[in-house]
């Protein structure tokens, strides 16, 4: 009977271990199969970019005596 339920027990390890791997290679299957070719999975692609101008400051305003007398 122990010898029943020890082989039981290894064939469900088994299995466990089977299924884990699965879908890991399921998952990540490409990235490995890349890696152990020495390729990257993503190619670089080129997407245009659109550059934006600076936004030009305004000068700053500069008081005049009429305005310091108020402060």
């Amino acid at each position: 009977m122990t010898a029943a339920l020890g082989t039981l027990g290894f064939l469900v390890t088994l299995w466990l271990i089977v299924v884990v791997s699965a879908a890991v290679l399921e998952e990540s299957g490409a990235k490995i199969a890349a890696a152990l070719k020495g390729r990257s999975v993503h190619q670089p692609v080129n997407v245009p970019v659109r550059i934006r101008a600076r936004v030009r400051m305004p000068q700053p305003m500069r008081a005049r005596a009429e305005w310091r007398d108020a402060a």
